[in-house]
C-alpha cells in the first residue's frame, strides 16, 4: 500500500480509501465487517462515513453505516488503527430525519458530532467533514454556478469556531471540506489563518473519468494549500466498470436498484465509458482498474475513496493501487476526455 500525507499533519493515509456508503443498505453488518477486516489486512488505515450514511438515505437507514463500524470496532478493538473520517450533513429539506435544523450552527455542530461520536463507539474523530455547503452553489451534478443565494448568511466563521472548539476538546484532530468550490476553500482558508487556526486538510468532492471538474481550479488549490483531494465516486456508481457495457451487471447493481442515482446515466457517459472500455481491453486491463488507478496517479488526489458490494469488487480495487498507467494509456485516455469531456457533472 502506499501512504500519503493528510494535509499539513502528521498523519499518513494510505492512498486507498474505504468507503462506507453502501453499509446498511448493499451491505449486511456481516459483510460490512469482513470487508473492513479485509481492507486493514490490506494496509487500508484510512476509513471514510457520514452521519448521512447509508446510501441512498432514507429515515429508517440512515446513520446505520457509522453504526456498523462502531459494532466492528468494538468487536476488533481496531480503532486505533484507522485512521476515521466522517460528515456532517449540510442543509437539505428531505433530510429532515436527521436534523430539523441542519447546517453547521454552534448546536447542530455539538448535536452531530455526538450522535456520530456515540454510533461510532468511539471518543474522537480523526477527519470531521462539513459534507455540503450551506448555500446553493454548483456541487452534486450541478455544472456551472447559475442560482445565487441571496438569502444565505454567511456561517463560515460560526463553524470554524465550534470545530476549532470541537478540537481543544479532544473529540475531533482535524476537519476537511467536502462538495467545495475555489471561493468556499478560500474563504476557509482566510477565516483559518486569520484567527490563528488549523487549515482544513482536505476536499471530499466528486472525481472520476466522467467528472475532471475538479482539475479546474481545484487541483492547483489542492497542492499550493496543502489540502489535498479525498477522491468520491471514482468509479461513477459501478459505471466504469464496464460491467454495464458487457452485459455482466446485476439487477441489484446501483443503477439498476436506485433509479434515482442518473448521474451517470446520459448518453454521453456511457459512449465515454464505452471508449474508455476500449482502451483498457486494447491495453490487457479491465475497465475499474484503470479508472482507479487513473486517479492514484493523480498529484492533487490524498486518497481515492473506493467502496464494494461484494468481496471480489472490494479486492479489484484496491489491487489498484499496484497498476501503473503508461504515457500511452494516459494519452488515449486524455483523447477520449478532450472528446466527450466531463459528461458528468
Amino acid at each position: 500500500m502506499e501512504f500519503r500525507q493528510l494535509g499539513k499533519t502528521d498523519i499518513k493515509v494510505s492512498a486507498i480509501c474505504l468507503g462506507t456508503m453502501t453499509f446498511g443498505e448493499q451491505n449486511t453488518e456481516s459483510e460490512a465487517h469482513e470487508q473492513m477486516s479485509y481492507a486493514l489486512e490490506q494496509g487500508v488505515n484510512f476509513f471514510d462515513t457520514a452521519e448521512l450514511y447509508a446510501v441512498p438515505s432514507r429515515k429508517e437507514t440512515q446513520g446505520l453505516s457509522e453504526k456498523i463500524i462502531g459494532t466492528w470496532f468494538k468487536k476488533t478493538g481496531n480503532r486505533d488503527k484507522v485512521v476515521l473520517g466522517t460528515k456532517a450533513a449540510g442543509p437539505a429539506p428531505n433530510l429532515y430525519y436527521i436534523s430539523e435544523n441542519l447546517g453547521f450552527s454552534k448546536g447542530r455542530l455539538l448535536e452531530a458530532i455526538d450522535l456520530s461520536l456515540s454510533r461510532l463507539q468511539t471518543d474522537y474523530i480523526d477527519l470531521y467533514q462539513l459534507h455540503w455547503p450551506e448555500r446553493k452553489t454548483n456541487y452534486f451534478g450541478v455544472r456551472g454556478y447559475t442560482t445565487h443565494d441571496n438569502q444565505w448568511e454567511d456561517n463560515f466563521e460560526e463553524a470554524l469556531d465550534t470545530l476549532n472548539e470541537l478540537k481543544k476538546q479532544g473529540k475531533i484532530r482535524h476537519y476537511g471540506l467536502s462538495n467545495e468550490t475555489p471561493w468556499g476553500v478560500m474563504r476557509n482558508l482566510n477565516i483559518t489563518r486569520s484567527k490563528g487556526y488549523e487549515d482544513c486538510v482536505s476536499i471530499q468532492n466528486c472525481y472520476n473519468l466522467l467528472n475532471r471538474l475538479f482539475e479546474v481550479g481545484l487541483s492547483e488549490m489542492a497542492i499550493r494549500e496543502s489540502c489535498g483531494l479525498l477522491a468520491y465516486s471514482p468509479m461513477a456508481f459501478g459505471l466504469l466498470s464496464g460491467k454495464y457495457h458487457t452485459g455482466t451487471d446485476r439487477s441489484d447493481a446501483r443503477l439498476n436498484k436506485f433509479s434515482q442515482m442518473s448521474r451517470y446515466n446520459s448518453e454521453q457517459c456511457h459512449e465515454a465509458t464505452r471508449r474508455y472500455l476500449e482502451i483498457a481491453e486494447d491495453n490487457h486491463m479491465n475497465l475499474a482498474q484503470m479508472s482507479l488507478a487513473f486517479i492514484n496517479q493523480m498529484p492533487f488526489v490524498t486518497s481515492n475513496i473506493i467502496g464494494a458490494t461484494s468481496m471480489e469488487q472490494l479486492k479489484e480495487n484496491i489491487a489498484s493501487i499496484y497498476v501503473k498507467l503508461s504515457k500511452g494509456v494516459l494519452k488515449e485516455i486524455e483523447e477520449v476526455h478532450n472528446a466527450i469531456p466531463n459528461p458528468a457533472p
